[in-house]
């Protein structure tokens, strides 16, 4: 594997506290929370009083050897912005956080904050994405970076196209690589080949292959599909943390792939960090020694 690990989609909140299409998303204890009025282990149980904070990633990303993180923002977690601006002051070369801002007095309050990006949950928009043009022509102006997630159909696949075509210069991480396990996969990863600043981004995709879970041979297969339609330069890891580690360890969320005898040495490096590094501007990294477990 390459020089460092770097997580391209995770989450961050203290509380959440909100309301998505009517219904409620509540924190709760022990990991629990309120979601879409049923109560889910949104985060291990370990975790008893809710707050997802940057302090308990580091300790998780520090363990697992990961240098540094993006951390990209749901509507299901409420409104964030404060709270990761205060990270991104305080972590700057551990951590790229990602506001929210559905319009342009938003974006550019965004900015004002030193929050580095703006994640979209387009899956979550009933308008169409350029309804956003105005956000984007900004970010591209200030070479903010978009994360968006889109709807598990092709029905927003020729509007990100738009989007890319008309800021050529946005840089644009496609987030949920692309929904593998639904019929838009190829539609979304071939968003990749419409500018030179389009990458794919792997948060969530051990969620979508839980069912088979861990080490994910069908993950395995989607990534080495996407590679072959848009090269592995265009692909990175995330991991959805923290949602996705109620079900494995972090570590796992990334070693299933740098365990795999399916991709070389090379496609590991740029897959697991270098293509992150290049894409964020990711500087003055950690270098993170392995700490042996007491069991080995």
């Amino acid at each position: 594997m390459g020089k460092f690990i770097i997580d391209a989609h995770s989450h961050l909140w203290l509380r959440q506290d909100t309301t998505v299409d009517g219904k409620r998303i509540l924190s709760l204890r022990n990991g629990r929370s309120i979601f879409m009025d049923e109560e889910v282990q949104m985060l291990p149980p370990f975790m008893i009083d809710g707050r997802n904070t940057a302090e308990v990633f580091l300790s998780n990303m520090d363990y697992a050897q990961v240098a540094a993180a993006v951390v990209v923002q749901e509507v299901i977690d409420g409104c964030q912005n404060d709270y990761l601006a205060e990270v991104q002051r305080q972590y700057p070369d551990r951590f790229l956080c990602m506001g929210m801002a559905w319009n342009v007095a938003e974006a550019q309050a965004v900015i004002d904050a030193g929050l580095r990006g703006i994640a979209i949950p387009g899956h979550r928009m009933h308008e169409p994405l350029q309804t956003l043009m105005p956000v984007f022509k900004l970010m591209e102006q200030h070479d903010m970076v978009l994360s968006m997630c889109l709807a598990d159909d092709e029905r927003q696949i020729a509007q990100m196209r738009e989007v890319i075509q008309e800021c050529p210069r946005l840089r644009v991480a496609i987030g949920h690589f692309g929904m593998p396990t639904t019929a838009s996969f190829r539609s979304q990863v071939m968003l990749a080949r419409e500018g030179d600043r389009v990458m794919i981004e792997s948060g969530g995709i051990t969620w979508l292959y839980n069912s088979e879970f861990y080490p994910y041979p069908s993950a395995v297969r989607s990534i080495l599909d996407a590679a072959s339609w848009v090269g592995f330069d265009r692909l990175m890891w995330g991991s959805d943390y923290p949602r996705t580690i109620t079900a494995i360890t972090y570590r796992m969320s990334y070693d299933f792939v740098s365990r795999s005898p399916e991709l070389t040495a090379d496609e590991k490096a740029l897959f697991l960090g270098g293509n992150a590094c290049r894409f964020y501007g990711f500087k003055n990294l950690p270098q993170l020694p392995y700490i042996k477990n007491m069991s080995e």
